[in-house]
């Protein structure tokens, strides 16, 4: 299978090295990251794991897609405030039985990759990976978890089915959902509770729990999201959202959140398709959101204020 991945940040890198890993994949990472390829074409990718060091050298890495051929599949993981400009930057990779995957955080990726590409060339993700970047050509996997992807019709396929199989052998355990849009706003609650809050106190996940002030400001923060999901129409997987989160939280406690190391790295953030999604979509159905608003609000100051480069 002919796989580029358009996005190899931390996540990007760990699901490209591991899909590359076999044999039968012909795998290309995509990223403007330059000193990051480079490191890559020059001596392997290197994943750091629990049980030790995963160096692959039998994938491919560019700073552009426009010399590549449409692929089997495309799998997305650039930042979701860059979405649609890095697919139509990339829109030859997608032919007419391309598979075109995100796995991005955040709402609003599916709708984006359909105003560049046929949509059904599109389907929806989520992963519950952890990693973070430890330099150039090298990244940490701090926690694994499942792949879900979905048709966005809600229908079952043969070519996801067929997808799963090429996740599994990869060992990237997957399964496929009828209810995909459910699966990214059950994810999008453990985003919603951690990212924003742990990114503005500069904590890890786990110290959320720790504090009274912090607990309610979770619970605030995914009581608003799953009332304006709702609205939405959106059939939530887990019965007691806010459970959900905590659990969530508890067993990535020692992780640094991805919000909270783009403020370290003095990059733009996610809030506006996570926190801010919440806040917009509330406007839209008339419900009250004070506590996303300012959670979203505080974070784009922070943004705001990062020193000129």
């Amino acid at each position: 299978m002919d796989i580029a991945v358009l996005g190899a940040g931390a996540m990007g890198s760990v699901y490209g090295a591991f899909l590359a890993s076999q044999p039968e994949n012909n795998v290309t990472l995509i990223d403007i990251w330059r000193e990051h390829i480079e490191a890559i074409n020059a001596k392997g990718l290197t994943i750091n794991t629990p049980e030790g060091d995963m160096v692959v050298k039998n994938l491919t890495a560019v700073t552009s897609a426009l010399d590549l051929k449409p692929q089997d599949l495309v799998i997305i993981f650039v930042k979701a405030t860059v979405t649609e400009e890095a697919m139509r930057q990339a829109a030859n990779l997608v032919g007419p039985s391309t598979i075109a995957l995100t796995l991005q955080n955040g709402l609003g990726n599916i709708e984006k990759l359909c105003r560049v590409v046929d949509p059904k060339r599109v389907v929806g993700g989520i992963n519950s990976y952890g990693s973070s970047m430890k330099g150039p050509g090298e990244v940490i996997l701090r926690g694994r978890g499942e792949t879900v992807f979905g048709e966005i019709d809600g229908s079952q396929s043969e070519r996801l089915s067929n997808l799963k199989k090429v996740f599994d052998k990869a060992g990237l355990p997957s399964s496929v959902t009828t209810n995909v849009q459910g699966r990214i706003w059950t994810k999008l609650i453990s985003n919603i509770a951690i990212n924003a809050p742990c990114a503005i106190l500069g904590i890890k996940n786990g110290r959320l729990l720790e504090h009274p002030e912090s607990v309610t400001l979770l619970e605030g923060a995914v009581t608003e999201a799953v009332a304006v999901g709702k609205a939405m129409g959106i059939i939530f997987e887990t019965d007691d959202p806010i459970q959900y989160a905590k659990k969530v939280i508890d067993n990535t406690g020692e992780n640094v959140c991805s919000m909270l190391q783009d403020i370290r790295a003095k990059r733009q953030t996610e809030i506006a398709v996570i926190n801010g999604a919440i806040v917009e979509g509330g406007f839209k159905h008339g419900i009250p959101t004070p506590i996303n608003m300012v959670l979203t609000n505080l974070v784009k100051v922070i943004q705001e204020n990062y020193p000129a480069k």
